[in-house]
């Protein structure tokens, strides 16, 4: 099993291997590198996938420590280190996606193009915060487990019974530990809107309108990335890349086909990330895990549009 050696922890991925352009895909916090399984049959091996399992996930092993997404950011560029990798696309569903943006800020030459699935670069509202304190205080309970995890189910995946039976039983063989750990990291997020301004390159926002984020905040993701395109898909769930695997499939695909995404993946990379480039952000002390916000049943359909380029703007709220 291959294994990406940060300072405090080894990070887990699978590779796909070939000759391809490489696209680093994040997954769902509670979940792991396995719910890209359909992107990984559609898209290569005209694509490179690479898979890391976050930290509290999969097989990565840590010390079980608090940390944060820009930790997460550096671990999957020490997995491009590892691969010997200079130029990738960067990407993910969710705590996937913040940690993409993530590295984009950290190591602009590094990332090519961001693919953001149900993604946003707003901070947790004191609300989510303390509505997650208390689904963690119950989740510490032996007897309310099941039912948090089959209600979590739905929530993330919608009505699909064996996707549920798959993760549910993951989900309760988990240490509590490391449950609590994670949702640190994504409750305890801070706000990058200011910053995106500073992003640059080609950028595909997926969001699925019954999904944890709000229309709001994906739109204003979009509207704030100088060259974005956007992709609403109604009806779909927090994990729209496992539930309409086809529809994403499609889109990612012609996505990395497009003459500028080409174009960024062919133009050298000026340095290698060496950990030393400065943040202007703190990390902030982790909080507690995040119950995905609903949004009004609708027929599913899909909307795609072009953000045109911006100037950052100042967070409107």
């Amino acid at each position: 099993m291959p294994f990406a050696r940060a300072i405090d922890a080894e990070i887990h991925y699978e590779d796909s291997g070939g000759e391809g352009p490489v696209v680093l895909l994040g997954h769902e916090f509670l979940m792991d590198r396995t719910m890209f399984a359909s992107q990984q049959a559609a898209l290569t091996p005209e694509f490179r996938l690479v898979t890391p399992d976050a930290r509290g996930h999969g097989r990565t092993r840590d010390e079980g420590l608090p940390f944060t997404y820009w930790t997460c950011a550096r671990d999957a560029l020490t997995v491009l280190d590892q691969l010997g990798v200079e130029r990738a696309v960067l990407g993910g569903t969710s705590q996937g996606g913040h940690i993409a943006l993530r590295a984009a800020l950290l190591a602009p030459d590094r990332v090519a193009a961001l693919i953001l699935i149900s993604a946003e670069a707003h901070e947790p509202t004191p609300e989510e915060q303390l509505n997650a304190r208390r689904f963690l205080d119950k989740w510490h309970e032996d007897s309310s487990r099941p039912a948090l995890a089959a209600f979590l189910a739905r929530r993330l995946i919608g009505d699909d019974d064996r996707q549920h039976a798959v993760w549910v039983a993951r989900w309760l063989a988990r240490d509590p530990h490391a449950t609590e750990i994670g949702a640190g990291a994504l409750l305890g997020r801070d706000s990058i809107l200011d910053r995106l301004g500073e992003i640059t390159c080609p950028t595909l926002v997926i969001h699925p309108t019954l999904g944890g984020v709000p229309r709001s905040h994906a739109r204003a993701l979009a509207d704030r990335l100088p060259d974005a395109r956007y992709l609403e898909i109604t009806g779909a769930r927090q994990t729209v890349n496992m539930t309409h695997a086809p529809l994403i499939n499609t889109a990612i695909r012609e996505f990395l086909r497009a003459t500028s995404v080409n174009r960024a993946l062919a133009s050298p990379s000026i340095r290698l990330w060496s950990g030393e480039i400065p943040i202007r952000t703190t990390d902030p002390a982790p909080h507690p895990t995040e119950i995905p916000r609903s949004a009004p049943q609708s027929p599913a359909s899909a909307e795609i549009s072009r953000t045109p380029t911006q100037s950052p703007r100042n967070p409107g709220h």
